[in-house]
Parts: structure tokens; sequence; C-alpha cells
């Protein structure tokens, strides 16, 4: 059948280069309904409620501070080690849509659990709406994916097989969601080591997530425990931080004094 052949744009060029770094990574799953009531409580009451991207980035880095594991990678050179990084550099997955297309670029948020809320969820919605050349990120996957084939792959190893150089390219977690888009469960790749999901509300107030993890790295014993941490985080650190933020937002009253 005679069809019509059509141009890789530069980000489904990066997308195909995603995908061939992710193969040789043994990724294994886990899903668990999380029960949210008290953080949607909060975020209810919240004067401008942050996105589900940037609570779940901050959430899993709160608890990834505290379990070195989640910021470990597997470096390949100069010898097959675990790379564990000080800090969390977490990835988020962007929906854009350049050029009349659908794509997907990631975000780099460093450090969340040290930042506010209101911060981590403004970086990803400036990912989001920003023009695609004032996000260093986006400019950063762009000019390396416009390079020779030769070149890229080069740049690739680099990034895939250093740790130090491999937490820079795809940090210790990554956060996607087709949440936006309905129901569903998504078991998304990456190169590692830890990709997290979730879905929507469910009418009992619950949110299933998904973590994938490299299994070089941690057994599933670990990641039910995470999963366990998780929901506590959200439930209270994060809806805790909602309601003080809501507080501070509220005007304080002013007592008239007589004359």
């Amino acid at each position: 059948m005679r069809g019509t052949v059509r141009k890789i744009s530069i980000p489904r060029r990066h997308i195909i280069d995603l995908m061939r770094a992710s193969i040789g990574v043994p990724f294994i799953s886990l899903t668990r309904p999380l029960n949210v009531r008290p953080l949607l409580e909060a975020r209810a009451l919240a004067a401008q409620p942050p996105g589900w991207a940037a609570i779940f980035v901050k959430a899993f880095s709160l608890v990834a501070r505290d379990q070195p594991e989640l910021r470990t990678l597997y470096a390949k050179w100069p010898w097959p080690s675990f790379y564990e990084l000080p800090k969390n550099i977490a990835m988020v997955a962007i929906a854009r849509i350049e050029d009349g297309q659908d794509c997907v670029l990631t975000q780099k948020v460093p450090s969340a659990d040290e930042m506010p809320l209101a911060e981590v969820d403004a970086m990803i919605r400036h990912a989001r709406d920003a023009p695609i050349d004032e996000v260093p990120a986006f400019r950063k996957i762009l000019r390396v994916t416009r390079l020779p084939l030769p070149l890229r792959r080069l740049f690739w190893s680099v990034g895939l097989n250093f740790g130090r150089q491999r937490a820079n390219w795809f940090g210790n977690f990554a956060v996607t969601s087709v949440a936006a888009y309905g129901a569903g469960e998504l078991h998304a790749l990456s190169p590692g080591p830890y990709i997290v999901s979730y879905g929507v509300v469910a009418p009992d107030q619950t949110i299933d997530v998904v973590i994938r993890w490299d299994h070089r790295i941690a057994d599933a014993a670990l990641v039910a425990k995470v999963l366990t941490r998780l929901e506590q985080v959200l439930n209270t650190e994060i809806a805790a931080e909602l309601r003080a933020s809501r507080q501070q937002a509220e005007p304080k009253a002013v007592r008239a004094v007589a004359t």
C-alpha cells in the first residue's frame, strides 16, 4: 500500500531516543489506591489549589529525603555501582502542542522537598504554558535532539552510564499522569530509576498511584512501604501546608476603635 512519508519532529525524535534509553531498565511496578480525604479537604479550601503534579512531586521528594534508596541510581561506568544523590531531582512530564503536534517534554524540579508547594506548582505551570524557548530544561533537550545521530548516541551514553550525569539528565524520579484526560492507569517508561503516576480522584476519595522502579535498586517490599508513607505525607505535611497557605492568604480582621 502506498502511504505518505512524514518527517519526524524534533520533540518526537526526543521520545524515540528516550524509549531507546529505557529498554535496558528492568522495571517492575506496584499499584495501590491511596486514601487522600484529608488532602482533598485541604486542597478544596485553598485559594489557588496547586496541580496534582506539584503535589506528588513534593510529596515523593519528602518521602525520598528520608529514604536513600529512592535517591539511588544504577551507573555502569567506570564500573557497575550505585550512585546515591544528596538531594532529590524530579523530572515532570509536560504535555504540550508544538507546531500543531502533541509532544511530551520533561521539566526538572530540584529539591522540591525544600521548596514551598506554590513554587513547585509555578515551575510546572511555567513549563506547561510558557514559550518553549523560555524553559531552560526544554532548550537543553531540544538542543541535544537536534544533533546528528552519532553525536546524540554519544551524549546519551554519557548521560546514561555515569552516575553524576545520569542524575543531571534524568533525576532520581519522574512524575507523569494522564488524569487530565480521564481515568486510566499509566505504566510509563523512563531511564529511571523511579516513575510515579497517578489517576483521577475516585468517588471514595482515593487515587490510584503506580510506582515503577528499577529492580536492580530496590525490591517490592520497600516500594510497598513507600506507598504507605506517601499516603501519610499527602494527608499530613502536604495537607498542612495547604491549610497554612490559606490562613496566610486570608485578610486579618480589623477591629474598629471608638473615638
